[in-house]
């Protein structure tokens, strides 16, 4: 689907890209090489997925976590889940007391958490250089740890590290592009879905193709 995609555009417009953002699916990257000019100096590994990647990570520690304290009889981390998982600045006042409290316990989920927070900032670095110097730095951290989900994390981004830091480059996310899906997705629903292919790309034309529809 990929390759189809891209094979849509002129030779001059895929010698003219410059940057193409994608998550790190493997699919998407071989297709890029195969279609775009030098790719692998232009694909920008989104941050968004990166960070959804890191807080994944944050609730297999959780889960596991919790598995074992409540063997124990320990319930500290019961009920928990959405503080890890909602963005701390976006906690309601309960929540926020709730996260308070727990993550003063120095439990294992508190330590995956900090250090994925710790990694938000690696996109808000001056450059590619100094960008793959904080993660050198993070990765000793985070390696050296019993967090086996945020150490899986870890060498996902080592091995495509050049992709992901090039975002200090080329500034690109796929936050337009995930918007978009999110809306076809949304109009798919809306209609409990479509007879053949042809409604479908009609109803996305008609909502998302920018059509002036007043009358002249």
């Amino acid at each position: 689907a990929g390759i189809a995609c891209l094979s849509q555009l002129s030779e001059d417009q895929l010698q003219s890209v410059e940057a193409i953002a994608m998550d790190m699916n493997a699919a998407y990257v071989k297709a890029a090489k195969q279609v775009i000019p030098l790719a692998e100096h232009k694909i920008v590994h989104d941050r968004f997925h990166v960070m959804q990647m890191a807080t994944k990570a944050v609730d297999k520690v959780r889960r596991g976590e919790h598995r074992a304290l409540i063997k124990q009889g320990d319930d500290r981390l019961s009920k928990t889940k959405y503080v890890w998982l909602t963005s701390h600045e976006n906690l309601s006042t309960k929540q926020q007391e709730v996260f308070d409290a727990t993550y003063d316990l120095q439990l294992q989920t508190g330590k995956a958490w900090a250090y994925k927070e710790m990694l938000r900032d690696l996109w808000s670095q001056s450059s590619a250089a100094a960008a793959t110097a904080f993660f050198r730095d993070w990765y000793k951290r985070v390696i050296h740890t019993k967090l086996t989900p945020m150490k899986t994390v870890a060498r996902s981004i080592k091995e495509r590290l050049k992709n992901v830091v090039s975002y200090c480059t080329h500034k690109i996310t796929n936050a337009v592009a995930e918007g978009m899906n999110s809306k076809i997705m949304s109009i798919k629903r809306r209609v409990g879905g479509f007879r053949n292919r042809q409604n479908f790309k009609t109803a996305i034309f008609f909502h998302c193709g920018g059509l002036n529809l007043y009358p002249q």
